[in-house]
């Protein structure tokens, strides 16, 4: 089975990157060398998917055209004789096929998903929240469609464990692990950000999908949840009722970028993977550390 389409939503307002979100979208503020949203799609990318839909509101259509050709600029940088940059910025323009759809009104992540409905059809697809970026060798996404095929279904949520203390920040999956599996288990519930001692695990779901079509339909029928919003979660829970969904444990480093505090430290862990930036890094850090520890 093989996962064509993926789900980014970029309309949330960005509050708690104010006032440099006043007006530029959080997905465009950059890591390292590149916007933040970069990294979401090429996860997508680099996982097989040939279409990503990106959910989106007013003032975020720079996103849009990130991901387009820009052939005055690349136009510049030809005359200029400036190759290596006219490279990079063609190939963002040829990454992937990329359409929009608008969410009007923001009411929670389950409202973001079923506005791509019209978009997905009738077939699997992806969810990728940009929020969450994964450091590893093989794409968080790719893992899931790999248990897509071992398992034969088209529903699996990346999971991750966490201390006792933060589940509170998370949906928490329940479940049994399958027979033969350290990091695959058949789901039986997920709780909504539980109090430690009401989470049922520490396997936290950190913002990685791979569902069917028929997720619309719960998603269609489920009330209001918490904060007053169409929860994701109460979907899946919905779903796993009617058939199987399954949570793996994913490999990889994941880091939190939708907030300042973890958005810098992202920012390091980063800069310490990238070829070129690494030692630029570790320089600076070397030097702070004398003049202010």
């Amino acid at each position: 089975m093989k996962i064509k389409k993926a789900v980014i939503p970029v309309a949330g307002k960005g509050t708690r990157f104010l006032p440099a979100t006043k007006q530029i979208p959080k997905e465009m503020i950059p890591l390292v060398d590149r916007p933040m949203i970069h990294y979401a799609v090429e996860e997508a990318v680099l996982s097989g998917i040939e279409e990503v839909i990106l959910v989106t509101s007013t003032g975020k259509e720079s996103i849009e055209n990130y991901f387009d050709r820009n052939f005055e600029l690349e136009a510049f940088l030809e005359k200029a004789g400036k190759t290596q940059e006219l490279e990079k910025i063609k190939k963002i323009g040829q990454m992937i096929e990329v359409v929009t759809v608008r969410q009007k009104e923001q009411l929670g992540l389950g409202h973001a998903v079923l506005c791509a409905k019209s978009v997905i059809g009738n077939e699997p697809f992806a969810v990728i929240l940009g929020d969450d970026l994964v450091l590893g060798t093989n794409p968080v996404t790719k893992q899931l469609s790999e248990v897509c095929e071992e398992r034969g279904t088209s529903n699996v949520i990346g999971v991750m464990e966490v201390p006792a203390k933060m589940t509170y920040k998370y949906g928490i999956v329940a479940g049994d692990f399958c027979e033969g599996s350290k990091k695959t288990l058949r789901m039986q519930k997920m709780v909504e950000k539980p109090k430690p001692e009401d989470a049922p695990t520490r396997l936290a779901t950190p913002g990685r999908y791979i569902l069917g079509p028929e997720i619309f339909e719960c998603l269609e029928t489920i009330p209001r949840g918490v904060g007053g919003e169409y929860q994701l979660t109460d979907a899946i829970n919905k779903l796993a009722q009617e058939t199987e969904v399954y949570a793996h444990v994913f490999e990889g480093e994941r880091y939190d970028t939708g907030n300042v505090p973890s958005y810098l430290e992202a920012s390091i862990e980063f800069a310490l993977h990238h070829p070129q930036y690494k030692e630029t890094m570790l320089s600076i850090l070397k030097n702070k550390a004398k003049k202010y520890l």
